[in-house]
C-alpha cells in the first residue's frame, strides 16, 4: 500500500496534534504505567477506584463505537441468512448493552441505568426486526421498524438530555440519535443490495460517528474539573488514538471473516481496512514526520496481511502457510516494538512492546480460528476481548507520544486548551 495523503480524519488529528504540542509541559520522562485493566462486576456498584470520572467517559466511547459495529453484524447476519452468527452477534450486543448500563449506572444510579437498558434493548429489537424486512423483502415490515425506531430515537435522545440536566441540547440529542440510526439502516440496505464499498463506508461512518458521540454525552454529564479534563490534549490524543486503534480491530476482523467465506464484501471490507491504516498513519505523520508514517504505514499493512493471509490459509486447511503467516507476524512484532520505542525516544520498551503486540495478534487469530469452525460465540468473544486490549493500548501509546512531544518542546512554553463539543453542550 502506497501512503496516501491527510484526508478529511487525517487533518481533523493533525488540528488535535498541534493543540498537544503547544499544550503539555516539557518534562522527565515518566516510567511507562501498567496496561489498565477495566473493572467489571456483576450488578450496579459505585465507580471503581481504577477507574476516573474521564476514564469512565472513555469508556463510554468505546462501549458506544462498539455497539455500531455488532449492531451492523447483527444486521448483516440476518440479512444473509446466517442465524447462526445473527445469533451470537445478538448475544455480544446484549453484553455491550449490560456494560453501558452499568457504566452509567455508576455516575447516574441504578434507576437510571435499568432505563437505558430498556430503551437502548427495545432499540436493538427494532433494528433487527428492519433487518429481517430487508432479508425478507417485506417493505411493510420495514416501514413499521422505521417507524418504531423514530419514536425509540426520540425517548433516548429525551434519556440523555435529562441526565445531562440540559447541558446537551434537545435537537442536538434528537439529531445524533437519527444520525446513529439512520447509519446502520443505511448501511444494512446498501448490504442487502450488494452495494459492498457503500455499505462499508457507511460502517465505518457509523462507528466514527458513534464513538465521538460517546464523547459528547459524557462531556455533558460530567461536570466541572471531570468535564475539562476530557477537553485537555491528552485525554483528546488518548480518545482519538482508542477510536483508531479500536477500529483497526473491527475492520481486520470484518476482512478475516469475508476471505474464510470466500464473501462478495472482500475487496470492499479491504478498502475500508485500508482507510484506517491511512489514518493512523496520518496520525504517525502529524506526531513524528512524514518519514515515520511512511515506514509505519509498512510495517502496519504487512501485519494486517499477515492476519488476513493466517485467516485464509485456516480456512483452506494449509498448515504451512498458517506457521508461515505466525512466523512472519512474530518477526512483524518486533520490527514495530523497535519503531515505537525509537519514535517515543525510549519511553516504552520493545521488549514489552513485542509482547502487547504478540497478545493482539493471538487474539486477532483465535478469532479467525473460531469463526473458520462456525465456533461464533468463541469467535465474537475474542473479538470483543481484541477491541477492549487495543483501548488500553491506545492509553499507553497517548501518553508515550504526549510525552515524547513535549519533551520537544521548552519549558515554560505557550498553552492552549483544546476543545470540540462547543455548539453541542451549552457552556456550564
Amino acid at each position: 500500500m502506497q501512503l496516501r495523503g491527510i484526508g478529511h480524519h487525517g487533518r481533523r488529528f493533525a488540528i488535535l496534534c498541534f493543540a498537544v504540542i503547544v499544550a503539555l509541559p516539557a518534562g522527565p520522562a515518566r516510567s511507562t504505567p501498567p496496561l489498565p485493566v477495566p473493572a467489571v462486576q456483576a450488578g450496579h456498584v459505585h465507580v471503581a477506584a481504577s477507574r476516573s470520572a474521564p476514564e469512565s467517559a472513555l469508556r463510554l466511547q468505546a462501549l458506544l463505537g462498539q455497539h455500531s459495529v455488532l449492531a451492523a453484524e447483527f444486521m448483516r447476519g440476518r440479512i444473509r441468512g446466517d442465524e447462526n452468527f445473527a445469533q451470537s452477534a445478538n448475544a455480544a450486543l446484549g453484553r455491550n448493552t449490560d456494560a453501558m448500563a452499568q457504566l452509567l449506572g455508576d455516575v447516574l444510579g441504578a434507576a437510571t441505568a435499568r432505563r437505558f437498558a430498556e430503551l437502548w434493548a427495545q432499540h436493538v429489537v427494532e433494528l433487527f426486526t428492519y433487518a429481517r424486512g430487508l432479508a425478507d423483502q417485506d417493505e411493510k415490515v420495514r416501514d413499521e421498524a422505521r417507524q418504531e425506531l423514530i419514536e425509540y430515537e426520540e425517548d433516548l435522545a429525551a434519556f440523555f438530555v435529562k441526565a445531562s440536566h440540559g447541558r446537551l441540547t434537545t435537537r442536538a440529542a434528537n439529531g445524533a440519535m437519527r444520525m446513529h440510526v439512520d447509519h446502520l439502516l443505511a448501511q444494512a440496505d446498501a448490504y442487502a443490495a450488494h452495494h459492498y464499498p457503500a455499505a462499508d463506508r457507511i460502517y465505518r461512518e457509523s462507528y466514527q460517528h458513534t464513538y465521538e458521540l460517546g464523547g459528547t454525552i459524557a462531556a455533558a454529564i460530567l461536570t466541572g474539573k471531570d468535564a475539562k479534563v476530557l477537553r485537555t490534549p491528552i485525554w483528546r490524543l488518548r480518545s482519538q488514538l482508542g477510536k483508531l486503534l479500536a477500529e483497526h480491530v473491527v475492520l481486520v476482523e470484518d476482512v478475516t471473516r469475508a476471505a474464510i467465506t470466500n464473501g462478495p464484501d472482500f475487496s470492499a471490507a479491504g478498502q475500508a481496512l485500508n482507510g484506517n491504516t491511512g489514518d493512523l498513519a496520518s496520525a504517525v505523520d502529524s506526531l513524528f514526520g512524514a518519514k515515520a508514517a511512511k515506514d509505519f504505514q509498512a510495517l502496519w499493512a504487512h501485519h494486517v496481511d499477515q492476519v488476513v493471509a493466517y485467516a485464509a490459509a485456516t480456512a483452506a486447511q494449509d498448515s504451512g502457510r498458517r506457521e508461515q503467516a505466525r512466523r512472519r507476524l512474530r518477526e512483524l512484532e518486533v520490527r514495530l516494538a523497535a519503531f515505537l520505542e525509537e519514535a517515543t525516544g525510549k519511553r516504552l520498551s520493545s521488549t514489552r512492546l513485542a509482547d502487547a503486540l504478540l497478545a493482539h495478534d493471538q487474539l486477532l487469530l483465535r478469532h479467525a480460528e473460531a469463526f473458520a469452525a462456525k465456533q461464533y460465540d468463541t469467535a465474537l468473544e475474542m473479538a470483543l476481548e481484541t477491541y477492549e486490549h487495543m483501548s488500553e493500548m491506545a492509553h499507553l501509546l497517548a501518553d508515550a507520544f504526549g510525552a515524547t512531544v513535549a519533551a520537544r518542546l521548552p519549558v515554560g512554553g505557550a498553552a492552549t486548551g483544546y476543545g470540540a463539543m462547543a455548539g453541542v453542550v451549552k457552556r456550564r
